[in-house]
């Protein structure tokens, strides 16, 4: 994918997500819930949004996903990233498509002003910069439940 076609499939404003988005625990029964949820436009782009929640260590990710290329942009709070040149990214930073270092390359946004204790409201100022529209609504994420031994 060429940085033209990322910019432009990025801007395309046809992008839209038509169903509600639940948490599910993942299969290991850590306390990491998930979502998975196909992305519709009307150019046919084959993306899909993944997002991840701990709450335990307050970690939140979430990653539009082209089936051909995988990840082209993506969100991560509460974990550091070290771009290729060595610089380490904060633990609120943006993935974003590149010809050179495909999603390797992060860069700290100024318009996700949401803690990842609201994975709602970071959803909405993901989806509002990707430029998704949500016809629906993100329900928030179970209560954390620890086993006790």
């Amino acid at each position: 994918m060429t940085k033209d076609e990322f910019e432009s499939l990025l801007e395309d404003t046809s992008k839209q997500i038509n169903t509600d988005i639940t948490w599910l625990e993942n299969a290991a029964h850590s306390p990491t819930v998930e979502f998975r949820v196909q992305v519709d436009s009307t150019e046919g782009y084959p993306l899909f949004i993944k997002g991840s929640y701990n709450k335990l260590i307050d970690s939140l990710t979430y990653v539009l996903i082209h089936r051909s290329f995988g990840r082209i942009y993506g969100l991560d709070i509460g974990k550091e990233h070290r771009n290729p040149n060595g610089e380490l990214v904060g633990e609120k930073h943006k993935h974003r498509w590149d010809e050179v270092f495909r999603d390797k390359q992060a860069y700290v946004p100024d318009d996700i002003t949401e803690p990842s204790s609201n994975p709602v409201g970071v959803w909405h100022q993901f989806c509002q910069e990707a430029k998704i529209t949500h016809n629906g609504k993100m329900n928030e994420p179970p209560p954390l439940q620890l086993e006790i031994l």
